[in-house]
């Protein structure tokens, strides 16, 4: 197949989070099994319009918003030339099918539902627009199209608050890391943070609760790992015990995530949170809160702990210290295993080629 896969980021992007991981892990294994790849996506600062990574074909072009009509336009002037686009919508969607062929094979791809979101990042007549371009309009636009969900959290959102009518097939994460043993918990306890540095992954509640842990446990450290809009906003508040690392290659944040006795996350709402399957493949469980998409990625009382909304994060932080054995890490890796990029990969490529998907990951 001619595929194009359209993203709003890619995964070099300054921005680029867990969305784009799976995008670009989708796209290099289509090109691995021989297919004709080119992502498309929107151009960082210092980035190259054009680029060949692993023989997937790179076309950067616009920025935030304006990458959404010059991709349009890009289309449209090789509507002939791709079997199937992969559609992925950060928010919102590409609005492919209006300018391609109705041959054209076009699978929307939806991490997770924003409409709760749209109010925190953008001004109100700004936010208004996202929720009528992410529910009626991508609606109507998709609504004869298949759609690939990421997990049981996001298809619900999509049918209960976006009124999607559409097909919709769960292809979930995969993880890339590993390793074996036990996590070196030694000493006082260490925290672990990983994400996108935004309003709503709400790293002040962590921040927060710092203090308090620290006065039962005064050598209890944090790390935080991610960069963002907030970065500059959390460093100039930072409590004692927590360090900040923006971005850290691979190898250097997989190091820190095993020497963490918990992960936490206390985001509103995600559509899966990569970085929970990350720690777990690492043996770090995590603490979250029962909330779209970490729901479905922390198996309560297994492979981390869920506290419902409104819970005290140092308090639900405190409990989880105190249950902390190593069961945990052994539940978190066996967990982590169930997943692979590859097999997602096969899943999707089931699905672009119109072959039923493997039993037990249709909609739930």
């Amino acid at each position: 197949m001619n595929i194009a896969v359209v993203n709003w980021r890619d995964p070099w992007h300054p921005a680029a989070g867990g969305a784009e991981t799976y995008a670009w892990e989708l796209a290099r294994r289509f090109r691995k099994s021989g297919h004709r790849v080119c992502f498309v996506t929107a151009r960082g600062p210092g980035q190259h319009r054009k680029a060949k990574v692993e023989g997937v074909r790179v076309a950067r072009m616009g920025g935030a918003f304006t990458v959404y009509p010059r991709v349009l336009a890009w289309l449209l002037l090789r509507r002939r030339l791709f079997d199937v686009v992969l559609d992925c919508q950060n928010g919102i969607p590409f609005f492919t099918p209006w300018v391609l062929p109705r041959r054209t094979r076009v699978c929307c791809v939806v991490h997770h539902v924003h409409d709760r979101q749209f109010e925190v990042h953008l001004p109100r007549w700004l936010a208004a627009v996202g929720h009528f371009l992410e529910g009626p309009a991508s609606r109507w636009t998709y609504r004869r199209r298949q759609s690939v969900a990421v997990s049981p959290s996001t298809v619900v959102a999509m049918r209960e608050r976006l009124g999607w009518t559409g097909p919709i097939q769960i292809i979930p994460n995969g993880v890339s890391v590993g390793g074996s043993g036990s996590p070196r918990r030694t000493g006082e306890p260490r925290l672990v943070c990983v994400g996108r540095l935004v309003a709503h992954k709400r790293v002040d509640l962590l921040l927060d609760a710092v203090p308090e842990l620290r006065k039962r446990w005064p050598g209890l450290t944090v790390d935080v790992i991610g960069r963002g809009p907030e970065e500059a906003r959390l460093r100039a508040r930072l409590p004692e015990g927590v360090t900040m690392h923006g971005y850290l290659p691979e190898a250097d944040k997989e190091l820190l995530i095993s020497s963490a006795w918990l992960q936490v996350n206390a985001s509103q709402g995600e559509g899966w949170g990569l970085c929970v399957l990350e720690a777990a493949a690492l043996g770090v469980p995590t603490v979250a809160f029962d909330v779209d998409g970490l729901r479905d990625a922390v198996r309560h009382g297994e492979t981390g702990w869920l506290l419902p909304e409104g819970t005290d994060l140092a308090k639900g932080v405190g409990a989880a210290l105190d249950e902390l054995d190593d069961t945990y890490s052994a539940k978190c890796r066996k967990w982590a295993a169930t997943f692979s990029w590859d097999h997602s990969a096969e899943l999707m490529t089931a699905l672009l080629q119109g072959r039923p998907v493997a039993p037990g990951l249709e909609e739930r």
